[in-house]
């Protein structure tokens, strides 16, 4: 076989990219990465996912956000915070990752190559790097993991400075004074709650009546309430007609209703689309949709051409590190026939804003529509002790149970440590556990985690007291085994 032919080829190197080549390695298959950046680590480690947490971490550390609620509004952990204090930690933090990348990679013995990928038929693929240089290689099978860049449509003025996407922020060499965002997005909203952070001015403008209508609208509602207390201006309902540069640091924005905007920096974050131009899809068979997204079976992720996959934020909603990492693992495993598991129907979402919003299974509103009978508990982290020692002062815990089988259906969680919390609410809620196991079990005191006591009691208060608990502990069960002779 020729040293240019592998087992499995995939095009990206992050999440879904590297999930998947990691482990085809690990089923002795011939793997090679293509990564048109000059890193690996794709979107995830580079614009998107890790730098943003990271930034979000620098902003509260530097800025002693947390510590506010002790010692005023006007406390800093720093005085004065420039562009030079976020990027020193975040550069840190990127090389980290990349080694720790390049490491798993050499450990599997996953082969790397960077370059610009294009399909040259459904089994070749052209590999052109940096210097013009061009290289085929060929493979069996293939996962096609590119990922999504900021969408930048053509009324938006983008000069990488003034107004910036969601990729170009990151490379600011100031903090605004004046910040309006463009679009509620995720990437929209935590940013704009980042900069809030460091006493920014910031403006977001969004179109729809809302924001985050996949989220409970108790929890945004909660979420929207704090952003405004501190000063952040939300306008729904408005749509930009136009965002341009008029002179050094100054930015207008024109919205529909003809009312206008000045900030020093804009932020467009209204969507990202596919990065698959250049890929030549149509030479093996396949064709993304309007946005360049590709569609695949769900539970396989295969392409319509057979031996094609495709994973990632490249394949649409939910557009997650955490669920492309296990795409990315499913498809190797499906390729090349070894068990793999279903993608679980519930799975965390985390959104890094301050504070923090995460949220898994039903929301009420979903409840409601499937005319499923429930009660709600709720437990405000100001009134529990660990929640008083952090200083603390908004946020909760919000979980919904069936009252037929007082089954969980569903946590939301708006506050500190919401995406370190979600995963208790994740575990009972797969294994389909029920408002029994929170009420009878101890939590750890003083500690956020006693929330959910707090919440299941708040609704086991509410619930009809007829309905017998449908846990059966161990002891129950050794007792009934016992008398029965087993």
């Amino acid at each position: 076989m020729s040293q240019n032919h592998y087992d499995l080829i995939v095009i990206g190197s992050g999440p879904a990219g590297r999930r998947g080549a990691i482990q085809a390695a690990k089923l002795n298959k011939r793997v090679l990465v293509v990564e048109r950046g000059r890193r690996v680590g794709g979107v995830s480690v580079h614009t998107g996912t890790i730098p943003s947490k990271t930034l979000r971490e620098t902003v509260l550390n530097l800025s002693g956000w947390r510590e506010r609620g002790f010692y005023g509004r006007a406390y800093r952990a720093k005085q004065n915070i420039g562009a030079e204090d976020l990027r020193r930690r975040l550069d840190i933090t990127l090389d980290h990752e990349v080694d720790v990348l390049e490491h798993q990679f050499a450990r599997n013995n996953v082969d790397t190559v960077q370059g610009a990928a294009r399909f040259l038929d459904a089994h070749r693929l052209a590999v052109e790097g940096g210097r013009g240089e061009a290289a085929t290689y060929s493979a069996e099978r293939f996962l096609i993991a590119v990922g999504t860049r900021p969408y930048r449509p053509a009324h938006i003025g983008f000069d990488g400075k003034n107004i910036v996407d969601s990729d170009e922020i990151l490379d600011l060499d100031r903090i605004p004074r004046q910040l309006v965002v463009v679009g509620a997005s995720v990437i929209g909203v935590e940013y704009a709650s980042i900069f809030s952070a460091l006493d920014v001015k910031v403006t977001v403008i969004e179109p729809n009546d809302g924001l985050l209508p996949f989220i409970d609208r108790e929890v945004t509602d909660e979420f929207v309430h704090d952003l405004r207390e501190r000063g952040v201006i939300l306008r729904f309902g408005s749509k930009v007609v136009s965002a341009t540069v008029e002179g050094p640091q100054t930015c207008r924005v024109v919205l529909a209703d003809d009312r206008e905007l000045r900030a020093d920096m804009v932020l467009f974050s209204a969507g990202r689309e596919g990065a698959t131009d250049g890929l030549g899809l149509d030479a093996c068979g396949l064709a993304p949709d309007e946005r360049g997204r590709l569609t695949v079976d769900k539970a396989t992720f295969q392409t319509r051409v057979a031996h094609i996959y495709a994973a990632g934020d490249i394949i649409g909603f939910p557009s997650l590190a955490s669920t492309s990492m296990e795409q990315g693992r499913i498809a190797a495993c499906h390729a090349f026939d070894a068990p793999s598991h279903k993608a679980p129907e519930f799975f965390p979402y985390g959104i890094y804003s301050v504070p923090e919003i995460s949220t898994i299974g039903m929301s009420e509103e979903q409840a409601r529509e499937r005319g499923i009978p429930y009660e709600c508990g709720v437990a405000r982290f100001r009134e529990t002790s660990r929640g008083h020692i952090m200083g603390i002062g908004s946020g909760f815990m919000k979980m919904l149970f069936a009252l037929e089988t007082r089954r969980l259906l569903g946590v939301h969680i708006v506050g500190e440590g919401a995406t370190e919390l979600i995963h208790i609410g994740q575990a009972v809620l797969n294994l389909e556990g029920t408002l029994d196991y929170f009420v009878e079990n101890t939590f750890n005191y003083p500690t956020l985690a006693e929330a959910y006591k707090v919440a299941a009691l708040d609704a086991w208060n509410r619930m009809p007291r007829q309905q017998p608990s449908l846990i059966v502990t161990r002891q129950k069960l050794e007792r009934a085994t016992k008398v029965v002779g087993g």
